[in-house]
């Protein structure tokens, strides 16, 4: 397992040692660590709280406060009192 992990972190510095002027792949490496946080953030979104109507509802609701200017404090105040009035009231 350790040279598994190993060699995928030594094979690119080995294998790639000029500047990528290839602009498809240039935006590919670019979008990797968002895509890979996107894909371990969304589904923990929504299994975090006791049903998931009141995750997805929290990250509809983050996204579209997200969307209008808040910040990243207002967002998460905003989603978790979401949460907490949907898991308590209903």
């Amino acid at each position: 397992m350790a040279a598994v992990t190993y060699a995928v972190r030594l094979l690119p510095l080995i294998l790639i040692r000029t500047q990528i002027k290839n602009r498809f792949i240039q935006s590919f490496l670019y979008y990797i660590p968002y895509v890979t946080l996107a894909i371990m953030t969304f589904p923990a979104i929504i299994e975090a709280t006791q049903t998931p109507i009141s995750g997805t509802a929290a990250l509809i609701l983050g996204i579209v406060a997200a969307w209008c200017g808040a910040g990243l404090f207002d967002v998460s105040v905003i989603c978790c009192l979401l949460v907490f009035i949907l898991e308590r009231f209903i």
